[in-house]
């Protein structure tokens, strides 16, 4: 890599990193450690074909989204009553909403959670969703729906007409 194409990844990840860490914080389910390292495997990847690479974001995303379904197909999720306490209100407008929701989406499984942000926060159609988890259209629409159904068992505040993923909750 010549000194231009190291000053244009440079720029890139000082640019981009706050919002590809808060879709990587999303995808692990809360768990900060996870999303650095989520990251910053995306990030190598990335600059070892930076010069290949034409639409930088979309392509460090989509790493981002094959390495942790993989990680998740690695492993097996061990699902707990509760989750850890450590996170305190901010103060800032919608921190208590964002609290909540972080919650509900660790006690989620990791397709319903992968579903949920790739479709919603993401925003992706649901075939590029199934392109991306190796399912079809089909399971990504029964696993939405099913996934959105738990969400407001597991926080009912998300039931009140605040925006979920961005968009107005039913």
């Amino acid at each position: 890599m010549d000194a231009a194409e190291e000053r244009r990844f440079r720029e890139f990840v000082s640019a981009r990193s706050p919002a590809l860490m808060r879709l990587a914080f999303l995808l692990t389910g809360g768990d900060q450690h996870a999303a650095e390292d989520l990251l910053q495997t995306a990030l190598a990847r990335t600059v070892a074909g930076w010069s290949r690479v034409e639409t930088p974001e979309a392509y460090v995303r989509q790493v981002m989204y094959r390495q942790q379904v993989s990680w998740w197909r690695r492993r097996r999720e061990t699902v707990v009553a509760e989750p850890p306490e450590g996170t305190v209100a901010d103060g800032t407008p919608g921190a208590d909403l964002r609290i909540v929701m972080r919650r509900a989406l660790a006690r989620l499984t990791p397709r319903q959670r992968a579903v949920l942000v790739l479709r919603y926060y993401e925003d992706l159609p649901e075939a590029e969703v199934a392109g991306i988890l190796g399912c079809s259209v089909g399971t990504v629409r029964s696993t939405a729906h099913r996934s959105l159904a738990r969400l407001r068992v597991l926080a009912p505040e998300l039931r009140e007409p605040h925006t979920i993923f961005g968009e107005v909750a039913t």
